[in-house]
Parts: structure tokens; C-alpha cells; sequence
């Protein structure tokens, strides 16, 4: 049995010295580094408070007063759509008595806290407080919500509590030169989902990122249409991301440019590509769909997941009547589901194994490249000073 490593100190050492070697000399991370405590702590102020995360897409809120709500570092915010149709983001805690003030998603002129009506406009200014005109001092022309960082990306909505951190245009401009191509910006969303799974974040984003285990785990699913001798990984490696691409084979169901798409070409109009934005977001995008997973750990043992699916716009324009359209999608999702549901099943199983006195990390496949990058990541965020082999 290999040794256990206790404190937050050992596991942090034992994830620079992988993050530091080679692909090939590499092996999974030490059992406790999912469930230890303090390195929980560790994670979300070095790099949930730091770093870009993303609610969702801009066009899952295209019309004026549309909203949706998440979390950030636990912190509750809302994106909203507002008159000159920007996405901003306010905090979703009342300035009065700090009652959230919105949940879900939903269209509003207006925002209402529920406890005692103090109101806000979409632009997070405070425009309706009753009876408060004997309290001294008071002016609700000075009162806002605090506004949170936000920008769009290729259709993304991004957001950081850091006012220090790089713009997401700087940080992905090298994933740009990939995912461009498809216009993902002008897909359509057709579902957004919410669910909380009993697993570390960490093992959640692992999973998504590698297809060694697809003909596998989702050999019901998607593992029938991965060649995985076909797998390409970029020659270099990034700070704030990682990327894979595959082909889809001839019988896929998804993942295939529809006649009229008119801009991919040859090899990409079967191509997919599967990009982790450090640290949370994920997503598979095909010529004719894509599907997304973006996460909010619970502690160590739960994750708040946000997933959704939209599809080419060429592919929605080919769904010409309500009913086709709604048979279709509802397929589609429910396709989508099936493959979560396989996912769960692994990542809530690798979560309780972590936690067996037998459990020890084993070495990486060269399919599995993207964890070795996703550590990399986590020593030059969690460990001071860390850095990598050239």
C-alpha cells in the first residue's frame, strides 16, 4: 500500500513533483488531495476567487430583463440582460437586510427582493425602498448592487471576483484560433440543467477531460463512435486551458456537419473539439452540437453541476415545425443524459474509492495527457513558487 499522505503540505509536494515531470513518468494525484479539507480551503481562495469562471451562454439570456443565477466562490450572482442589451453581473444579496434576491433563471423589468420589496433595475441601482424616509441618512440614489467582472467569449459568459486577473480575450486567445471555426457564439440552447453529484470537482473535471475511459464507460453511448488512436492533443500547453480533438466515426448519430453548414471544411466537419477552461469549464463542440458541464464544489464530497446543450443554428433552421422540433431535441437531451448518467456512476465511484485505506494513484496514459496539464494548473495556483520543466 503506498504511503498516505496526511497534511495539505505532503499532498501539494507530491502534486508539484508530478506536475513537474513528464507525461510519461506522471500518475494520478494522492487520494487525499479530493477530500482533504484544507486543500479545499486552499482551492477556493487561490483560485475560485481568482480565477474565471462561466455561468453559462450569453444566448441562454438573449432578451432584455432575462437572468440566470450561480455562484461564485460561494458568493450568489445573477447575469442579466439589461436595456442596451449587455450581460452584466450584480451580487444577488439585498443591500437592506442580505436576502438572495433572485434563484434560477427567468426574465424580470426589474429585480424585487422578496423579503421587504426593495427594488433594483437592471443595472443594479436601487430605485424603490419603502418606508425608510425616517431613517436618517438615507438616499437610495447612493445604494447599487456591487457589480462582478464580466465578459463574453465566443458566446460564453465569463465572470471573476478578481479585478487583477487577466482578460478572458488575452487568456483564451490561443483556444480562439481552434473553436472559432464553428461560430459557437450563433448556437442555439435548447436545455439547461442543474444537479448535485457526490464527488469532488476535481474528479468530475479529470473525467470529462480524458476519453481513455469512453469506449468503457459510455459504451452504450458515445464510446461506439471513439477512435481513440485518433486523438490529437496540442504540441504545447497553456495556462488557463487544455484541449483535445477527435473524429467522430461514419455511424455517429452526433457530432457531424449537417449538409448546410457551409464553413467547416474536410477533416473538421466530423471533428470535435473538447476544451476544460481551468478550472470548472467543459465542453464538447461538433459541427452540429455542443454540451457543456460547469461546476461549483460543495465542500469536498458534492458539486453543484450546470449542464447544457445547444445545437447549430443550420441544424435548429432544419426543424421547421414545433413538434419535429421538440421530438428531436427531447432525443437529443435525453442522449445527453444517458451519457451523464454514465459519468456520475464513475466519478461518485472513484470519489468513495479515494477514501479506501487501499487506495494509491496509478500511472497516466498518454490518452489522459489533460490531467497532467489540469495539474500543472493546480500546483501554479495551490503551490507557491511551483514550476514546470520546460
Amino acid at each position: 500500500m503506498a504511503e498516505i499522505y496526511q497534511s495539505a503540505e505532503d499532498l501539494l509536494v507530491q502534486l508539484k513533483e508530478v506536475a513537474n515531470g513528464t507525461l510519461a513518468d506522471a500518475s494520478g494525484a494522492e487520494p487525499a488531495l479530493y477530500w482533504n479539507e484544507d486543500i479545499a480551503a486552499s482551492e477556493d481562495a487561490n483560485i475560485f476567487r481568482k480565477d474565471w469562471v462561466c455561468p453559462g451562454l450569453a444566448a441562454e439570456i438573449p432578451n432584455q430583463g432575462d437572468y440566470l443565477t450561480y455562484t461564485v466562490a460561494g458568493q450568489p450572482i445573477f447575469c442579466v440582460r439589461d436595456k442596451s442589451g449587455e450581460v452584466k453581473t450584480y451580487s444577488n444579496v439585498c443591500r437592506h437586510r442580505m436576502m438572495q434576491l433572485l434563484e434560477g433563471s427567468g426574465t424580470t423589468s426589474r429585480v424585487v427582493c422578496p423579503y421587504h420589496a426593495w427594488t433594483y433595475d437592471l443595472n443594479g441601482r436601487l430605485i424603490g425602498a419603502g418606508h425608510m424616509e425616517k431613517t436618517n441618512g438615507f438616499n437610495k440614489k447612493e445604494i447599487c448592487l456591487p457589480e462582478i467582472r464580466t465578459e463574453i467569449w465566443n458566446g460564453w459568459i465569463y465572470v471573476t471576483l478578481n479585478p487583477d486577473a487577466p482578460s478572458v480575450q488575452e487568456a483564451l486567445a490561443p483556444l480562439n484560433e481552434v473553436v472559432s471555426r464553428y461560430g459557437m457564439e450563433n448556437y442555439v440552447p435548447v436545455v439547461s440543467e442543474n444537479h448535485v453529484w457526490k464527488t469532488n470537482w476535481k474528479l468530475l473535471t479529470e473525467n470529462f477531460m480524458e476519453g481513455y475511459h469512453l469506449p468503457v464507460a459510455h459504451k452504450a453511448t458515445v464510446g461506439a463512435w471513439f477512435a481513440l488512436n485518433e486523438t490529437m492533443f496540442p504540441e504545447e500547453t497553456f495556462d488557463s486551458f487544455t484541449y483535445q480533438t477527435f473524429a467522430k466515426t461514419g455511424n455517429a448519430t452526433y457530432g457531424q456537419a449537417h449538409p448546410d453548414n457551409t464553413t467547416l471544411e474536410a477533416e473538421w466537419r466530423n471533428t470535435s473539439v473538447l476544451p476544460t477552461v481551468f478550472p470548472c469549464h467543459m465542453y464538447v463542440l461538433a459541427p452540429d452540437h455542443l454540451w457543456y458541464l460547469t461546476l461549483r464544489p460543495k465542500g469536498v464530497g458534492e458539486v453543484d453541476i450546470r449542464f447544457g446543450v445547444a445545437i447549430a443554428p443550420e441544424v435548429d433552421a432544419m426543424l421547421s415545425y414545433a413538434d419535429e422540433r421538440t421530438a428531436w431535441i427531447d432525443e437529443l437531451v435525453k442522449f445527453f443524459e444517458h451519457v451523464n448518467t454514465e459519468d456520475r456512476q464513475v466519478v461518485e465511484g472513484i470519489y468513495a474509492g479515494s477514501q479506501s485505506n487501499f487506495a494509491a494513484p496509478g500511472k497516466l496514459s498518454w490518452l489522459e495527457r489533460e490531467i497532467h496539464d489540469f495539474q500543472r494548473y493546480l500546483a501554479r495556483r495551490l503551490v507557491p513558487n511551483a514550476k514546470e520543466n520546460a
